[in-house]
């Protein structure tokens, strides 16, 4: 069954989809900053591009999950959305609270604190608007007719999301208390509560496109959600090594965090099983190889590459170096760009009433877009075995081996070319849909 409100989630998925080609232009730009070519410095330097970046990823990403649930929650629960006009308003307050970051970082106004850089003012006005997409989105779930595991899942997902936003808020004078509950928000978004948000979408997706029994699939859910609750918190203490934390954090950190790859073999396990359990040949094929392979190289991204550099012993010498950018890199893409990308993908037929999955322009954007994401992931782990080795073991001077290490990013930014043609088609895919049809929609 489908809803009429359901289209309000084009407009999100579009907002993200535009942000996402924003932020691959700031990561060109800081690519070629890094081989000498800073000709932006003075209008955009190295440290505003990164905070665009990185601020960038989070705000389509979280604009995606709620595309996402203003297409699932009324599907689940049975029930057109609470309000529309809530949700369009929603939407443009944070489209503008993001702008205004991207302008204020580029003015050197800002927190300065990495991952959660935007001025304290706008702080308060993303917990504003993030409650009032909750608010819409619990409404519509109390007032349906179904409550299912997978919609309070995803919810449950969302509401931490807005939840633990808070710990970043509070300011300390003391670095190593900033730091800590800093890391709150950071660790436990990407390693816990986004991971439920994942779930919950993962869920969705394989009982329409596999056939396979509600009940069976909403088992697995369970295990996935005790799993990254069981690693993802206590997990959270690799990040406290070098803060000046108790030293206690070592082991808490270390042991956990090793097992944190469990909750991500855990999904991979649970799509590929449910794919081959599933009796039903749904037609969109897109649909169904963006789910599998967020699955997939999320294990690969998030599972094995976190766990290869998380123990205190080898943390030790990768800590803040490029080692880390390629574990993020194929972990944000593989765990939740790729499951945003494949919730739209299933949705765009559904809005607009239009087939245009399973073409060679589709299969193009699947293929290019991971092969490059590959290159970029070994370019920038090349890139970070050096550094390391010539910083932390040789000696070298940091910026010596900046130099030294550059030609590692003549690879990273044609990886990076390969990946973004990949995206672009996907984006030329999106819009040749056009906008919601009505007709396609129909109500109870």
């Amino acid at each position: 069954m489908k809803y009429k409100t359901q289209k309000v989630a084009y407009w999100f998925f579009a907002s993200a989809l535009l942000l996402f080609a924003l932020q691959l232009v700031f990561g060109f730009t800081m690519g070629f900053a890094h081989i000498g070519y800073d000709g932006l410095h003075e209008i955009s330097p190295f440290n505003a591009m990164r905070a665009t970046h990185t601020n960038l990823l989070v705000v389509w990403l979280i604009l995606g999950f709620m595309g996402a649930a203003h297409y699932i929650i009324p599907e689940e629960a049975q029930t057109e959305l609470y309000s529309v006009k809530l949700a369009y308003i929603q939407l443009i307050t944070f489209l503008m609270v993001g702008v205004t970051a991207i302008v204020c970082f580029h003015l050197n106004i800002w927190e300065g604190r990495k991952f959660l850089e935007i001025p304290r003012p706008l702080d308060f006005l993303v917990v504003v608007n993030v409650l009032t997409f909750l608010f819409n989105i619990l409404m519509t779930l109390f007032k349906g007719k179904k409550q299912t595991t997978t919609a309070l899942v995803l919810s449950m997902g969302l509401l931490f999301l807005a939840l633990l936003y808070l710990p970043g808020m509070i300011w300390f004078d003391s670095q190593t208390l900033d730091s800590f509950y800093r890391w709150y928000v950071v660790h436990l978004w990407v390693e816990g509560v986004w991971e439920l948000i994942m779930g919950g979408i993962l869920a969705f997706l394989l009982i329409k496109i596999t056939g396979v029994d509600r009940e069976v699939i909403e088992k697995w859910l369970y295990v996935i959600v005790g799993l990254t609750f069981l690693s993802g918190i206590l997990g959270t203490g690799h990040h406290f090594y070098y803060i000046g934390a108790p030293s206690y954090w070592l082991w808490i950190g270390g042991i956990f965090s090793a097992l944190e790859p469990l909750a991500f073999l855990a999904m991979a396990l649970f799509a590929i099983n449910m794919y081959r359990k599933g009796e039903k040949k749904h037609p969109n094929k897109t649909a169904l190889t963006w789910t599998l392979g967020a699955a997939i190289v999320s294990f690969v991204g998030a599972g094995l590459l976190g766990a290869a550099h998380t123990l205190p012993n080898v943390n030790l010498y990768t800590h803040g170096t490029l080692v880390t950018a390629s574990h993020a890199h194929m972990a944000f893409w593989g765990a939740y760009a790729m499951i945003v990308l494949a919730i739209i993908s299933y949705a765009m037929p559904n809005l607009t009433g239009r087939k245009l999955y399973d073409n060679a322009m589709t299969r193009m954007a699947f293929w290019l877009s991971n092969i490059g994401m590959v290159g970029m992931t070994v370019a920038f782990g090349v890139a970070g075995v050096a550094q390391v080795y010539m910083e932390r073991i040789m000696g070298v001077d940091f910026m010596e081996t900046q130099l030294e290490i550059q030609p590692h990013f003549l690879i990273l930014i044609l990886c990076a070319t390969v990946f973004s043609t990949g995206i672009i088609l996907y984006i030329i895919n999106f819009f040749q849909y056009g906008r919601p049809n009505d007709e396609a929609l129909i109500t109870e």
